[in-house]
């Protein structure tokens, strides 16, 4: 099957330029200038951005990947789907072991059939004192044999663990979680600078939503943030929702890593997509209000309501970069981290079609996943 798309401003990493896009059999197989060469699907003058890739999601449409049921995260990943993001990976929190070891597995199911993109554990082997949303009494120090364990039940599908490096263990799970091919992640974490820079150098090469759960910055005590923003082996995560960060620091972020070590993530939970109400995170009650995402006890903020479309708008409107930085980070980024970046993140010969048609307004219009346009 092959289809032309016609009069489009398409969005690459070098900029933006009006063209059409050429797609057999679900691969982008020619990208050109100006006029297109024969007629095609007219865009009447549309952005085609790459399909979103977001590597830090916990939920949507009322679903939860921690609860492990399969039909949720189908639903969960649909969802997203609809507003761009073509490619996701399944966030869990802290649980009981056995319970995340369950969750996993299941979860493992839906990487095989290529609908998810893999597993993140977030949890629980972070601080207790930036435990946000996570249950603080199912929180452990890091440990290889546990990780093994939990590393065998996701069969090869686990590829990320967010830990406090500076608990006892860190460095060593650390180590084994890179040893293994999975992506260790700093985060929710009290370590100091010195501290973050030995994880970086044991192995961390992602900053779990920066800002959120990490000590401030200071100009004594730089902590956490400026070890992970200052060295080029970091990618920094960052939720662009108008709660979490300011778009100031959006803008800091992006200043000192560049769009290519900037990613743009949701964080979504189950009530993204639904209306206020009393909701789930793992164990954790949420109550979201005006869109805002808290625990009930305590009112810490707890996932967002967020979807990749509304991320990548604030970025142009609100943080002022151009759309194809945006599109970076909202896509070719990610898919780096996962390194998945030779199949997904661009608009690029040889590559999934998997593209988002936006109007003027940068709503999204129209979502393509390799090939298939979706209802």
């Amino acid at each position: 099957m092959s289809i032309t798309l016609a009069d489009a401003r398409v969005v690459t990493p070098g900029g933006v330029h009006e063209g059409w896009i050429t797609i057999e059999d679900g691969r982008f197989t020619h990208i050109g200038h100006g006029r297109a060469p024969r007629d095609g699907h007219s865009l009447a003058g549309r952005h085609v951005v790459p399909g979103f890739v977001d590597i830090h999601t916990h939920g949507g449409a009322g679903g939860s990947f921690p609860s492990g049921d399969q039909e949720e995260a189908r639903r969960i990943a649909a969802f997203h789907a609809r507003h761009g993001t073509t490619t996701i990976m399944a966030s869990l929190v802290t649980a009981a072991l056995p319970d995340l070891a369950r969750a996993t597995s299941a979860l493992a199911d839906l990487c095989d059939d290529g609908l998810l993109a893999g597993i993140h554990f977030e949890g629980p082997y972070i601080a207790r004192s930036r435990c946000g949303a996570h249950n603080p009494a199912l929180l452990r120090d890091p440990s290889t044999a546990e990780l093994a364990d939990l590393l065998k039940a996701g069969r090869g599908h686990v590829r990320m663990l967010t830990l406090a490096p500076e608990l006892p263990g860190g460095l060593d799970t650390v180590r084994a979680a890179v040893s293994e091919g999975v992506i260790a992640a700093l985060g929710h974490s009290d370590s100091t600078y010195d501290q973050a820079r030995a994880a970086i150098d044991a192995g961390c090469t992602v900053a779990t939503h920066l800002y959120n759960a990490l000590p401030p910055l200071h100009h004594r005590d730089p902590g956490p943030m400026a070890a992970l923003l200052q060295d080029e082996r970091v990618t920094v995560e960052l939720i662009n929702d108008g709660v979490h960060v300011h778009p100031a620091m959006v803008g800091l972020a992006h200043g000192v890593a560049g769009t290519g070590r900037t990613a743009l993530i949701t964080d979504a939970m189950g009530a993204t997509g639904m209306g206020d109400g009393v909701y789930r995170l793992g164990s954790m009650e949420v109550e979201v209000s005006g869109g805002t995402a808290r625990l009930v006890e305590g009112g810490a903020i707890a996932g967002s309501t967020l979807t990749m479309d509304v991320a990548f708008r604030r970025t142009v409107e609100r943080v002022g970069l151009p759309i194809a930085e945006a599109s970076v980070m909202a896509s070719l980024t990610p898919a780096r981290v996962l390194g998945v970046d030779d199949r997904v993140g661009s608009i690029a010969v040889g590559k999934d079609a998997d593209l988002v048609v936006l109007d003027d307004d940068l709503t999204v219009h129209s979502v393509m996943r390799r090939g298939a346009w979706l209802g």
